[in-house]
């Protein structure tokens, strides 16, 4: 089919912080090549669906998604499946599907602009892992925001059991402490006062300073203490094995650390952790959160649960709501188990039926959703920074961040990019109301 030049592109991205930051890299290879942000698929010559792997049935939601994209008309633009998605189908997206005309995985996406090229004589299929970095192809970033995500580290070597991403995103690989450390201080010279380390597992990060020193995630979290004007460092995702004596010490001492932490457990039944592959203790777990409230007590920690996993009994799940009260999470995100093609837990017996499921997952999410309201109801009265980020929906409303990871927010005549000094007053479920208190700290 004859396309007309493509001028404007659309990339649209799902699930995790990694595939936003991901389709922000994609989205400046394509303006590298000349290209145009559209505001919408309807109006764009290509279009880039990101894709993520890890909710139920992502694959047709997907499908179903390109089939929105055949304007009435007819045509359709020119179409690109990225992600995980993209790389667990492969060529079978071109099988399923015509409307799709390039299908590109997560570790070759800075292929895109030849894919492009190619895919003006026929569909192309690029789902390769190759050796060489990807983020050495990339355009140096051009639109940073007040907060920025910076990738340190790809992959998984975990296996959990019911988890597609050491498949979709293959081994773990960091990224050079230098590069790092370059990056960051490019994104503070063009805006950024917040940086959020990104990766599958992100305090899995290990490398080697300039000195040669071997470092892991906290060496490199003290060298992004020292550039200046970065005044927040954030990280996720993380995993339990891998949180070291020194990154705990770091959430104590590095004031520009902010006080919350995602930390996954899962479960906590050590009978599904261990059918999960998850390789912690419900014990060992909490040992880990205690050692963080002792050097900050303050912090506010978040979590992920798995409900209706293969084999689970009403005593394993309310084990996890007991894990739960213990914890008292600040914001959790869970879900309802489903299979996925290729992984362990999807040939286990004992599948728990989805009736059974939804049920636990609305009385797990009731228990989270009560102690998130909590949390914030307990910082009321807080004098505290927040970043802000966005206009609010009500005119003379601005929205910015707190170090806990809530949104705050404030009618004040701010601009985004100010740290503002705030009183927080009023507690929702899902944000907080502040109060400005002192002028702002441009």
């Amino acid at each position: 089919m004859n396309r007309p030049p493509l001028k404007r592109f659309y990339v649209k991205s799902f699930g995790c912080q990694m595939n936003g930051y991901d389709g922000e890299r994609m989205s400046e290879l394509l303006e590298a090549e000349g290209m145009i942000a559209a505001e919408d698929a309807a109006t764009a010559d290509l279009v880039v669906l990101n894709t993520c792997h890890i909710r139920e049935k992502a694959a047709e939601k997907v499908y179903s998604e390109i089939g929105r994209l055949k304007r009435a008309d007819g045509t359709s633009p020119m179409i690109t499946l990225a992600g995980c998605v993209a790389q667990a189908e492969g060529a079978e997206v071109l099988a399923r599907t015509k409307m799709v005309d390039i299908v590109v995985g997560p570790q070759a996406y800075h292929h895109l602009p030849e894919l492009i090229h190619q895919a003006a004589s026929g569909k192309v299929v690029d789902i390769d892992m190759p050796v060489e970095s990807k983020f050495d192809k990339l355009p140096a970033r051009k639109k940073v925001g007040p907060t920025a995500f910076l990738t340190v580290q790809e992959g998984c070597d975990k296996f959990c059991t019911y988890c597609v991403v050491p498949y979709t995103r293959g081994a773990e690989i960091s990224r050079p402490f230098s590069r790092i450390i370059n990056e960051a201080h490019a994104l503070v010279d063009k805006g950024a006062r917040e940086i959020t380390l990104l990766g599958q597992n992100v305090n899995a990060w290990s490398g080697e300073d300039d000195a040669g020193r071997p470092q892991g995630l906290e060496g490199l979290i003290r060298a992004l203490d020292k550039i200046s004007g970065l005044e927040r460092i954030r990280y996720m995702t993380s995993h339990p094995n891998d949180m070291s004596e020194g990154l705990i010490e770091a959430h104590g001492d590095i004031k520009k650390l902010m006080p919350f932490l995602h930390l996954p457990v899962q479960s906590g039944s050590n009978r599904i952790l261990k059918a999960m592959n998850r390789a912690h203790t419900t014990e060992s777990y909490l040992s880990l959160l205690q050692r963080l409230r002792e050097v900050r007590p303050d912090i506010a920690l978040s979590g992920d649960f798995i409900v209706g996993f293969p084999g689970e009994t009403e005593q394993d799940f309310q084990e996890t709501l007991d894990l739960i009260s213990e914890v008292r999470y600040a914001m959790a995100f869970s879900f309802a188990y489903s299979p996925r093609p290729g992984t362990p837990a999807a040939d286990m017996d004992n599948q728990i039926d989805q009736g059974v499921s939804k049920e636990r997952l609305q009385r797990l999410q009731a228990l989270l959703n009560t102690h998130q309201l909590e949390f914030n109801q307990q910082t009321i009265g807080r004098k505290t920074d927040i970043l802000i980020e966005r206009a609010g929906k009500k005119l003379g409303q601005m929205i910015g961040k707190s170090p806990w990871l809530q949104s705050v927010i404030i009618e004040a005549p701010v601009k985004i990019g100010d740290m503002v000094a705030v009183e927080l007053s009023e507690a929702g479920p899902n944000s907080i109301r502040g109060r400005q208190t002192e002028s702002v700290m441009a």
